[in-house]
C-alpha cells in the first residue's frame, strides 16, 4: 500500500481518488500544532464552566440540558453508543476507508477540538487497514451523517466490529492483533467524530471517480458503435461545437473524432453514401455526453470543496477560545452533487442503450437482424438489448432527485434535511447498471464491426476490438450469453476498454484543457463528402 501525504484543506481530487483506490493517507506534519491548539482551547472552555453546546450540554433537542464536568467523558461515550443505530449491509471497505480519510482531514484542520491522540488512532487504523463495519443506512444527511459516523467512532472506543486483512473481528480483538488501543473520548470529541458529511461525501466521491471511467468507456463504445453502423464523423467537426461554446461538448467531440481517425470503415462510405443524417444516438453524442461531462465536472468542483472543508459542530476557534454553533454539517451541497451525478450516469446509459437498439435493428444499421448471421434460427443480441433497456429504466427510477426530499427529525429540531446520504449511496448501483449497458454495447459494436471485414476501424478502436475478442469470440450461433456479458462488463468496470484505446487522451473530471476561443481552423477538419 503506497503512502500519500494528506494536506487537510488542500487535498486534490486526484489524491482522494488514490486513497479510494488503496493509498494510505499520512497527515502532513504541519497539522499537529493546530490540532493541539484546538484541543487546548476546548480544555480552557471546559475550565470556564459556562454552558457551550456539544461540550458540556446535551445534543440536538436536549441542548438545553447542562452536563457536569465529571460526566463529560460519559457524555461523549453515550452519544457515540446511542447514535450508532444504523441498519443494512456494511459500507464497501474502499468507501469506508475514504470516509475515514475525509474525517481525518477535517479534524486535522484544528477547528474541531479533538486531541492529537484521538486523531493518531484514526490515522493508525487506516495505516493498519482496520476498517470499521459501518451499516450503510440510517443517515438523512442533516446534522451530519450521525449513525454511520457513530459506528466508525464506536470502533475507536472498542465497540463494534472491524474488517481487517485477516477477516472480520470484534473491535477489541482487531485492535489487540494490530497493536492498537481504544481511546477514551474527551470533551467535544465524540460529537466531532460523528458530526459531519464524510459518509455522504465518501459515497459521492467514489461514485464520481467510477462515473469518470464510465463516461470514458461510453465514449469508446460510442465511437465503435458509430463505425459499426457506418456512421459519419462529420457531426464531430470542431466548427460545429465551437459555435455552441460548451467546453464539455467541444472536448467530447474532439475525443470521438480522434477515436475514429484513420478508420478504413469510415473511409469506405465517405463518398456516395445515400444517407443524409445519422440517428441522434450517434450524431448527438457530443451534445449529450458533453453535457454529462460538464455536470460531472460541476459535481467534482462541489465535492472537491466539501472534501477540504470542516463540517462538524460547534467549531472551535483557538485564537480566542470561541465555540461557534452553526450548520456546516448540513449536506445540501453533497445532495445536489449526488443528484447531478445520478442524472449524468442515467443519460450515459440511456444513450448507450439507444445505440445498442440501433445496431440490432436492420432497418437502421443495415446489418443482419440482432447482429446474428442466421436470424430466426438464432436470437443473437435480442435479449441483451432488452437487458440494457431494463437497466436504463431502473436507473431512470433511481435518478429522481434525492435533494428535493426532506423529513423532520429529532423532535423537529432538525426540521429540514438533505437526504445526501441516500442520494450518494444509490449512485454505486446506478453506475453498476450503466456499466453493464456499456459492456453490452461493447460486445454489440465489436460484433457489428466484424461484419465489415476485411475493413478495419481506427488503430485505437481496433485495439479495443482485440481486447474484446481475446475474451469473447465472434457470435456465429447462439451460446450462453451471460459469461460473454460478464467479461465485457469487467472490461468497462476496470477501465480496461479505456486503457486499450490509450493512444487517444479522453477527457475526464479535471478542468477543461483547451481554450473555448481556440481557432477552429487549427483543428483537423474532416474531408468533404461526409453524410451528416
Amino acid at each position: 500500500m503506497s503512502e500519500l501525504k494528506l494536506k487537510p484543506g488542500n487535498t486534490t481530487l486526484a489524491d482522494w481518488r488514490e486513497i479510494y483506490r488503496g493509498a494510505m493517507p499520512k497527515l502532513d506534519a504541519a497539522c499537529w500544532p493546530k490540532i493541539k491548539a484546538s484541543a487546548e482551547a476546548v480544555a480552557r472552555i471546559v475550565a470556564k464552566g459556562e454552558p457551550v453546546y456539544g461540550i458540556n450540554t446535551g445534543f440536538g433537542k436536549l441542548a438545553s440540558v447542562r452536563i457536569p464536568a465529571a460526566d463529560l467523558e460519559t457524555l461523549q461515550r453515550n452519544i457515540v453508543l446511542s447514535h450508532a443505530a444504523g441498519v443494512g449491509e456494511p459500507m464497501p471497505v474502499a468507501v469506508c476507508r475514504l470516509m475515514m480519510a475525509l474525517k481525518l482531514a477535517s479534524l486535522a484542520q484544528g477547528a474541531s477540538g479533538v486531541r492529537p491522540q484521538t486523531i493518531e488512532l484514526l490515522e493508525a487504523m487506516l495505516a493498519n487497514d482496520v476498517i470499521p463495519v459501518v451499516p450503510a443506512q440510517g443517515s438523512v444527511g442533516a446534522s451530519g451523517d450521525l449513525a454511520p459516523l457513530s459506528h466508525m467512532t464506536a470502533v475507536m472506543i472498542g465497540v463494534g466490529e472491524c474488517f481487517t486483512p485477516h477477516g472480520r473481528f470484534p473491535a477489541k480483538v482487531a485492535f489487540v492483533s494490530h497493536g492498537l488501543e481504544p481511546v477514551t473520548l474527551g470533551a467535544k470529541e465524540g460529537l466531532a467524530l460523528l458530526n459531519g458529511t464524510q459518509f455522504s461525501t465518501a459515497y459521492a466521491l467514489a461514485a464520481l471517480f467510477d462515473a469518470e471511467v464510465l463516461y470514458q468507456s461510453a465514449l469508446v463504445a460510442g465511437a465503435l458503435s458509430t463505425d459499426a453502423a457506418k456512421g459519419s464523423d462529420a457531426p464531430f467537426d470542431p466548427r460545429i461545437h465551437l459555435l455552441r461554446r460548451h467546453p464539455g461538448q467541444i472536448e467530447t467531440a474532439e475525443a470521438l473524432r480522434n477515436l475514429m481517425a484513420g478508420s478504413a470503415i469510415r473511409e469506405s462510405h465517405r463518398v456516395g453514401d445515400e444517407r443524409v443524417q445519422d440517428p441522434y444516438c450517434l450524431r448527438c453524442q457530443p451534445q449529450v455526453m458533453g453535457a454529462a461531462l460538464s455536470v460531472l465536472r460541476q459535481a467534482a468542483g462541489t465535492l472537491g470543496t466539501e472534501a477540504n472543508g470542516v463540517t462538524d459542530n460547534p467549531l472551535i476557534f483557538a485564537e480566542d477560545d470561541t465555540a461557534l454553533s452553526g450548520g456546516n454539517f448540513h449536506a445540501e451541497p453533497v445532495a445536489f452533487a449526488a443528484d447531478m451525478i445520478a442524472l449524468a450516469v442515467c443519460e450515459i446509459g440511456s444513450l448507450s442503450e439507444r445505440r445498442i437498439a440501433m445496431l440490432v435493428d436492420p432497418a437502421l444499421s443495415g446489418m443482419p437482424a440482432f447482429l446474428t448471421p442466421k436470424p430466426g434460427l438464432n436470437s443473437g443480441f435480442m435479449i441483451p438489448q432488452v437487458t440494457a433497456a431494463a437497466l436504463v429504466s431502473e436507473n431512470k427510477q433511481k435518478a429522481y432527485p434525492a435533494s428535493v426530499d426532506s423529513i423532520p427529525t429529532s423532535a423537529n429540531q432538525e426540521d429540514h434535511v438533505s437526504m445526501a446520504a441516500h442520494g450518494a449511496r444509490r449512485l454505486i448501483g446506478m453506475i453498476e447498471n450503466a456499466t453493464a449497458v456499456i459492456g453490452i454495447e461493447l460486445l454489440a459494436a465489436t460484433q457489428g464491426c466484424d461484419f465489415h471485414a476485411p475493413l478495419a476501424s481506427s488503430a485505437p478502436l481496433e485495439a479495443v476490438r482485440r481486447l474484446v475478442r481475446a475474451e469473447v469470440p465472434h457470435l456465429d450461433n447462439d451460446r450462453h450469453f451471460h459469461p460473454d456479458m460478464e467479461k465485457a462488463i469487467a472490461m468497462v468496470r476496470s477501465g480496461a476498454a479505456v486503457k486499450a484505446a490509450g493512444a487517444v487522451a479522453l477527457p475526464g473530471i479535471a478542468s477543461w484543457h483547451t481554450s473555448i476561443g481556440r481557432d477552429p481552423s487549427r483543428r483537423r477538419a474532416p474531408a468533404q463528402g461526409d453524410h451528416s
